[in-house]
C-alpha cells in the first residue's frame, strides 16, 4: 500500500511547507503586496498592476487561497480579495518559532 510521504511529518510542518509553497513564486508575492498596500478587497485591478495575463493572474490567486493567505468572494464575473490577517498572524508566529529552534543550535 503507498502512502503519503508528507503524513509522515507533523502537521504544523505540512501546514509551514504549504504556506512556503504558497509564497514561492514572484507574482503571489506581488499580488500580496499589492493587497497589502490598498488596504482592502480589490477586483479586476490586480491584473492591471501586473505582467500576467487574466488567467495566470487567477490561478496565482487560486493558490493563496487555498493556502489560506487572501480570502476572496466571488459574485458572477466579479471576484474580489484581501488579505487574510489572522492567517498571516498565524504564519508570522509559526516562521518565529520554527527560526527560534533552527539558529538556538549554532553549528560549524
Amino acid at each position: 500500500m503507498v502512502t503519503n510521504k508528507k503524513e509522515a511529518f507533523e502537521q504544523e510542518d505540512q501546514d509551514l511547507a504549504n504556506l512556503a509553497k504558497a509564497l514561492a513564486h514572484p507574482a503571489r508575492i506581488a499580488i500580496l503586496k499589492e493587497l497589502a498596500r490598498r488596504q482592502t478587497c480589490i477586483c479586476g485591478e490586480i491584473v492591471e498592476v501586473l505582467p500576467l495575463a487574466q488567467s495566470t493572474v487567477s490561478q496565482h490567486l487560486k493558490e493563496l487561497l487555498q493556502a489560506g493567505l487572501i480570502k476572496g468572494t466571488v459574485d458572477g464575473k466579479k471576484s474580489c480579495y484581501c488579505i487574510n490577517q489572522e492567517a498571516f498572524r498565524q504564519f508570522d508566529q509559526t516562521l518565529k518559532t520554527f527560526f527560534a529552534v533552527t539558529i538556538a543550535n549554532e553549528c560549524c
